[in-house]
């Protein structure tokens, strides 16, 4: 049986260099290890990366291609487009166990040792040297590039205490402290926000790239490092804050541009495998296709609005946070009207506004705008544009010679009534007021005949929503919810319809 064949219980029972030399093991490149099973994972048609979704005809196969290449890796790209958590994957394609001189800081491979301590126990004790295990869990290292990196803390410094215990000479290079990169042999090394790392820790880069060897004050190792490197980056680091430097990015082989979700489906999945909904929450809140879609929508508009920073980005994490905060609003409200479920509703998307100003970059921070406002147009763009998906196009509508469909909603404001959808109604006195509203019912019902009861109410909801966001009726934020009113109304009596809120108990209002 070859050493490749061996399960993992057999490889731990190894123990000692003469062990392993029988079993027929021989060194392997990290660059070859992953190459070597990326090639196994193809020929066998499993995923090399589950869990990442659009990058399947663009990021992957680059990725693919740098491995099989032997290439180090920089992936390029805003934030929130999960270059970090492919750089983690990486580990799946390494060996389950490798072999490890027992007690090397260097993760010493026991057939080529690299440091002072591995040559000095293998020439002692020969065959007889002692044999750890290094889980693939523990060959990944990650370092976050912040101003106070130093070249120490990457590459190492003479240590002083070290010294004085051992009692060595500064001139002994078993007085140096090695860092996390020596640390990192024959491990994936990845450093996050590469440009944000200062130029002078970048140079200290070059020789461990390149020609295999590093310098520590005024040491001389030749230190032939087996690392596989990867490097992300944001492009918006090039202008706003640092760079990578030229010969750092000529020795860096292949960089890979990431990029956002190209449709709405590959949007929503990732927001669904990514939120985290308790066990509780999928028990009382009841979602639907279309409030995802909806999410998934913001997102979109976000990264094409003319308040947004385009440079910036709008991470994945803004809808996974929507969508966290819709189902928290829906269950909100069913515990304040100690209800046990709720269907979710349109206007819970408000809700959702905290998590929308978190995560965008405004081109103008002090804008009159501001990101509140901003996250409020944002969703209203999002409902005026999934609107056009389930309902006919209101400006088509009207020149329908079937009738104008809209016709009985807008009228039924025309004569002076208003509407409240406040957050938190019970669903009870939420159904009474959409069933108000004279043509809402049949609008949906010549539609969509073939609803339950609450899908019915959220989309006789949305059909309100999306009437006011072609402008058919006006709406209103208020404290506590929406106001919806005649928009001709509005315009002759701004502070009725979109000032400050009415004295009037809102209860009483339709």
């Amino acid at each position: 049986m070859s050493y490749r064949s061996l399960k993992a219980k057999e490889l731990l029972k190894i123990n000692t260099l003469g062990e392993l030399k029988a079993a027929g093991y021989q060194p392997r490149s990290i660059k070859q290890e992953l190459r070597d099973n990326l090639i196994d994972k193809i020929k066998r048609k499993e995923a090399v990366f589950p869990g990442i979704w659009g990058y399947e005809d663009t990021v992957i196969p680059d990725v693919e291609r740098a491995i099989l290449s032997m290439h180090h890796i920089n992936l390029l790209g805003l934030r929130g487009q999960a270059k970090t958590r492919i750089a983690r994957l990486m580990i799946n394609l390494l060996d389950e166990y490798i072999p490890v001189v027992d007690g090397s800081e260097l993760n010493d491979d026991p057939l080529e040792p690299l440091s002072r301590y591995a040559h000095d126990l293998i020439a002692e004790k020969g065959d007889a040297t002692p044999v750890t295990w290094l889980h693939r869990n523990d060959r990944y290292t990650e370092k976050l590039a912040t101003p106070d990196v130093s070249v120490a803390d990457l590459i190492g410094d003479v240590d002083p205490i070290k010294a004085a215990t051992l009692k060595l000479p500064y001139s002994d290079e078993r007085t140096i402290h090695f860092g996390l990169i020596p640390r990192s042999h024959r491990c994936l090394f990845v450093i996050n926000e590469l440009p944000d790392l200062q130029a002078r820790i970048q140079v200290s880069l070059f020789n461990i790239l390149q020609e295999g060897d590093i310098q520590i004050r005024g040491f001389k190792l030749r230190l032939p490092l087996d690392i596989q490197f990867v490097f992300t980056a944001n492009p918006e680091d090039y202008t706003n804050r640092g760079s990578i430097v030229t010969p750092l990015k000529d020795r860096i082989d292949s960089q890979i541009v990431t990029h956002y979700p190209k449709s709405i489906e590959i949007g929503r999945k990732i927001t669904q495998q990514e939120a985290i909904i308790k066990t509780e929450q999928k028990g009382m809140v009841k979602t639907n296709d279309l409030v995802a879609d909806l999410i998934e929508q913001v997102a979109i508009e976000a990264r094409e609005s003319e308040y947004v920073d385009a440079k910036s980005g709008v991470s994945a994490r803004m809808t996974i946070s929507a969508f966290e905060n819709l189902v928290s609003a829906a269950e909100r409200r069913a515990l304040i009207n100690g209800e046990k479920e709720t269907y979710v509703r349109v206007s819970d998307l408000y809700g959702v506004v905290p998590a929308i100003c978190g995560k965008v970059e405004l081109v103008y921070e002090g804008e009159v705008e501001g990101p509140v406002i901003v996250a409020q147009s944002l969703i209203g763009k999002a409902i005026r544009n999934q609107f056009l998906q389930y309902f006919p196009n209101p400006e088509k509508a009207k020149k329908d010679k079937r009738g104008n469909p809209y016709k009985k909603i807008t009228d039924w404001f025309s004569d002076g009534n208003t509407m409240d959808i406040l957050s938190d109604l019970p669903n009870r006195d939420y159904e009474a007021r959409l069933r108000t509203i004279d043509g809402l019912d049949d609008l949906v019902d010549d539609l969509m005949p073939r609803l339950t009861k609450s899908e019915k109410l959220f989309m006789m909801e949305f059909a309100l929503h999306g009437v006011a966001e072609h402008s058919l009726i006006g709406k209103k934020a208020l404290d506590t919810g929406l106001q919806f009113k005649d928009l001709l109304g509005s315009m002759f009596n701004p502070d009725s319809a979109f000032g400050q809120d009415d004295d009037e108990d809102d209860d009483d209002q339709y």
